[in-house]
């Protein structure tokens, strides 16, 4: 008996905290975490049998990486009230269509427990139903101001009254204070009120750019998904005589069937829609031999995005032109993934990308760029050749990019665009979207480093156990 608990102490999972708490897993056999394996995919429910996501961890890591920042920035409290950041900081999540406009925001102590401030009636019930981490008392109707004609003065009051409350029964109320995003009026209420605001979003873009081990996770489940739905794509759906916009009532059902929370948007460009890329759906008709560039933007389990583009041949197999432009599209893609490793910056990643228009006009087209996702589509950090040789930021371990270039060369008659999502781990880039390219452009990815290396066992490699596993010693 005694063996045995030894072994189950040293070797199995072992409930010893670490950051947010929760177990630590056992990594002898896979030797590396198991969130950065894209094979290695828990499901989305929960059992008794597995550990999977878990989202208490979760939520305490995410406000633990909030608070810091904080602490860094020698901030007493950040006020946040777009969506992804209330849901970062708190947990809760109620609706889409609330995360923008307005009408619930937190505060955010640099120690302590947040206050969530929810919309008033079934809303505010049912948050104190959903929320039990929260606790009763740091969870407060909140006091809507938008929209409310003559009486916007006299309601920005009531709810910068109830931040200040906030603030002073946590001490901080003579610190400074950030908040991530607010209108004139509510501007004007909080120096009324003597709090002059600082930017907050620097905060929270440095905090959510780095991704914790559950996030991980459940960017790899929206991946596992939109891979999915591109499959059935290429292989059942695409057809001449579909039109675009059935494409994407197809994904639409098929994604929230499988699991995820909204579609964003799903764009669906074929033939002269590809050239110059037309970045939504319409009800053109696809024909035989049209190229077709088909974008997933979807937010997956736990509210994590998935955002990636593959490019097909309706009903024909691709011409010499066609695939150079699908190898131009792929290789420069995959140059700047080959850069998205820990301690490079983002102009290492852009410089491999040919010149666009983000040269030509000093911004970025969003067409041939890198951007972090995670609770929204774009979070943290965007790399392009408009701005990031000048102002390079440094890319860290666990940073998670959606990576996309394009061949938008004048007077092609269609045109190419890929995209993959990829995870920055310790030893270089993962990518998580698995669905494959073309076959006959020949494009596959062979990783020169990292968990994807060729990995060659000896016999004595099959005996390999823990060195802190009591029964393995002599």
């Amino acid at each position: 008996m005694d063996k045995t608990a030894d072994a189950k102490q040293g070797a199995t999972v072992k409930a010893a905290t670490n950051g947010g708490g929760g177990y630590s897993l056992d990594k002898y056999f896979i030797q590396h975490p198991h969130e950065y394996d894209p094979k290695r995919l828990y499901s989305q429910n929960n059992a008794d049998w597995q550990y999977r996501v878990d989202h208490d961890r979760m939520r305490k890591e995410r406000l633990a990486r909030l608070q810091a920042q904080l602490k860094a920035r020698d901030i007493g409290a950040i006020v946040v009230y777009a969506g992804a950041n209330v849901r970062y900081a708190t947990g809760s999540y109620q609706g889409n269509w609330k995360y923008n406009i307005n009408i619930r925001y937190a505060v955010v102590p640099a120690s302590g427990d947040p206050v969530l401030f929810e919309t008033a009636g079934s809303d505010f019930h049912c948050a104190h139903i959903d929320l039990p981490w929260m606790g009763n008392n740091n969870i407060r109707p909140a006091m809507t101001w938008q929209w409310a004609e003559g009486a916007v003065p006299h309601m920005v009051h009531k709810m910068v009254g109830g931040i200040v409350d906030v603030l002073k029964e946590n001490g901080v109320a003579k610190e400074r204070v950030a908040i991530d995003n607010l209108d004139m009026a509510a501007l004007r209420g909080f120096q009324e009120a003597g709090i002059n605001p600082l930017d907050g979003w620097p905060v929270v873009s440095a905090a959510r750019v780095i991704k914790t081990r559950d996030e991980i996770e459940l960017l790899k489940m929206a991946s596992s998904i939109g891979d999915a739905a591109m499959w059935k794509i290429k292989h059942e759906w695409l057809k001449p005589g579909v039109r675009e916009r059935e494409i994407e009532a197809k994904v639409h059902e098929f994604m929230l069937e499988r699991g995820c929370e909204i579609i964003y948007d799903i764009i669906v460009a074929s033939g002269g829609n590809t050239s110059p890329y037309r970045r939504w759906a319409t009800d053109k008709m696809i024909r035989q031999g049209d190229l077709v560039i088909v974008d997933i933007n979807a937010v997956g389990p736990g509210g994590y995005f998935i955002d990636f583009v593959r490019n097909f041949k309706c009903a024909g197999k691709m011409t010499r032109h066609e695939i150079d432009l699908y190898k131009e599209v792929y290789d420069s893609m995959y140059a700047g993934i080959e850069m998205l490793k820990p301690g490079n910056s983002t102009w290492d990643v852009v410089e491999k990308f040919p010149k666009y228009d983000d040269d030509v006009y000093g911004t970025c087209t969003l067409q041939q760029f890198a951007h972090s996702i995670g609770l929204t589509l774009y979070e943290g950090m965007w790399m392009s050749r408009g701005y990031s040789k000048e102002f390079p930021a440094e890319i860290k371990e666990n940073m998670y990019f959606a990576i996309e270039t394009f061949a938008g060369h004048p007077r092609l008659r269609q045109t190419s665009r890929l995209e993959e999502n990829v995870l920055v781990s310790k030893d270089g880039p993962v990518v998580f979207t698995q669905m494959e390219h073309m076959e006959e452009t020949g494009c596959k990815w062979e990783p020169k480093h990292g968990i994807y290396a060729p990995v060659h066992f000896t016999a004595d490699d099959v005996t390999v156990v823990p060195d802190d596993a009591k029964w393995n010693k002599k």
